[in-house]
Formats: C-alpha cells, structure tokens, sequence
C-alpha cells in the first residue's frame, strides 16, 4: 500500500464521503462502511481487504459518536445490545480471522446479495413501525419505551423472536469482519422485520452495538496491514463531523422515510458491486 498516492485532494474527498457515512450510520445505524467501503474500492482502487481496514475504522467512530450522544435522549435499548452483542462480537471476530481466505470475486458478490436482499425486507415492512401506544403497557424483559416525535408520545414495543436477533447478530457480526461495512446493515432491518423493535430503536442500539463487534476484528485487519492511517484519519474526521449531523435529521424524520432513505442506499451499493464482480 506504500504505493498509493494520499495527496490533499483525495484526503479531503475521503473525509467528505467519512462526513456523508457519518451521518447515514448514526441516522439508520448501518454503520459508515456501507458507504465508504465501495468508494475507496471503486473509485481510488484499494483492494477490498484495504477498504475494509478502513471502513472497520469509521464504523468504530460513528459508534463512538453514537453512544456518546445516546444518553438520555436515543432510543438505546442497552439490555437488549448487551446480550445480542455477545453472538455479534464472535461473528466479528471470525469475519475478520476468515477474510484473508476468500477471493474478491466472492467478497463482492458476497456485498451485493446482502445489500440487495436486506433492501427488499426494508421495502416489504416499509408501513410497520411495531410501536405500542399505550404508554402503560408493559415492554417484557427485552422491550422499551422512548418518546416518539411521529407520535407526540411515549411508545413502548416488545422485542420477539430472541433467538432470530443472536442468529441474526452472529451473521451481522460475521459480515461485518469479512466486508468492513458494520453489522448494522443486517441487524437493522431484521431487528425490525422480525423482532418488533421500531426502526428508530432498532438503529439507535445497533449504532451502539457496531462499534465493538468492529473492534474485535480491526485488529486483525491492521496486524496484516489492511488500515492506511492517513485515509483512515481523513474518514474518521469526516464521520466524526457527518454523526452529528445525523441525528438531527434522525430525530426528526419519519421512519417510513428513514426506510426508503435506508433501502436506496442498500440498492445503490448492491448495483455497484453486481458489475464489479461481472
């Protein structure tokens, strides 16, 4: 990688696109990734693994931010992450032990499946929002209640199907090491399909719950050399600036709109690495 020119220009077009991942992973909890990974692989040529090392990095700053902002006002569900990040932090660490062993070819083909099929469950559960407006009624163990701006109120939703959401987060931690994009792309929406978390819960908790699953295999990418810290400096900055940006917006938005914003993301990069791998 010593190879590879890091002039200001790309430095500062880096940490745009860091301030624009920023601001996607904190408002849908998808994690930076998602964005930033297809860029640096697309457009300035970085192998895939390179691009990840990368990605693994912003994924873990917009977590920071996150979790940093959460208190008091961000629908975080902390007992539910705490157990659910157990299944996704093992996921994680055995993407990023299994990567090195998988072709691009794979990897990119890999990226479009799951961005593609994770857009169409969005669209599909675009009018649910698993929200209880009976502000009295009880959450179970793994429920919440948060005060909803769509609502007016306080809701309260009950989380199904515990053992879909640990699947679900062994996976998602799992994509997140071999693809460098943040579990979150697959918890999200699942934790809102199937779960009957409200996507604005389902996010905020996610966002927390990246962060750790990126570090248990970020390691790994920066003892092979998979993380330039110039281009991974420039990105953080960038998501550093764009998550705060986010959760105004965030906060604001219909879910129903988040929904379409989320699935038009996913169906961008599914696009992008359908050619790729072409």
């Amino acid at each position: 990688m010593a190879a590879f020119d890091i002039t200001l220009t790309v430095a500062l077009v880096v940490t745009g696109a860091g301030a624009v991942a920023g601001a996607l992973g904190a408002v849908l909890g998808l994690g930076g990734g998602v964005f930033l990974v297809p860029l640096l692989n697309t457009v300035f040529g970085l192998p895939f693994n390179v691009a990840s090392g990368v990605g693994l990095m912003t994924v873990i700053a917009t977590s920071s931010v996150v979790s940093s902002g959460s208190a008091g006002r961000r629908p975080v569900n902390l007992r539910l992450g705490m157990v659910l990040q157990i299944a996704s932090s093992a996921g994680g660490l055995l993407g990023g032990v299994y990567v090195a062993r998988l072709p691009p070819r794979a990897l990119y083909i890999m990226f479009a499946a799951v961005t593609s099929a994770i857009a169409a469950i969005t669209v599909s559960r675009l009018d649910r929002r698993n929200v209880i407006l009976d502000h009295a009624a009880d959450p179970g163990p793994f429920g919440g209640r948060f005060f909803e701006e769509e609502s007016g109120q306080e809701v309260v939703y009950r989380t199904r199907n515990l053992p879909v959401a640990l699947a679900v987060s062994l996976v998602g931690g799992s994509i997140s090491g071999l693809l460098g994009i943040g579990g979150g792309i697959l918890q999200v929406p699942a934790l809102n399909a199937w779960c009957g978390v409200p996507l604005r819960a389902a996010a905020a908790t996610s966002a927390v719950m990246i962060g750790v699953t990126a570090v248990a295999s970020a390691p790994i990418y920066y003892a092979r050399g998979n993380v330039v810290p110039p281009l991974a400096a420039a990105a953080v900055i960038g998501v550093l600036i764009g998550s705060r940006l986010g959760f105004r917006f965030g906060d604001r938005a219909r879910a129903k709109w988040l929904k379409l914003l989320m699935a038009g993301v996913l169906i961008s990069v599914s696009m992008t690495y359908v050619v790729k791998a072409l």
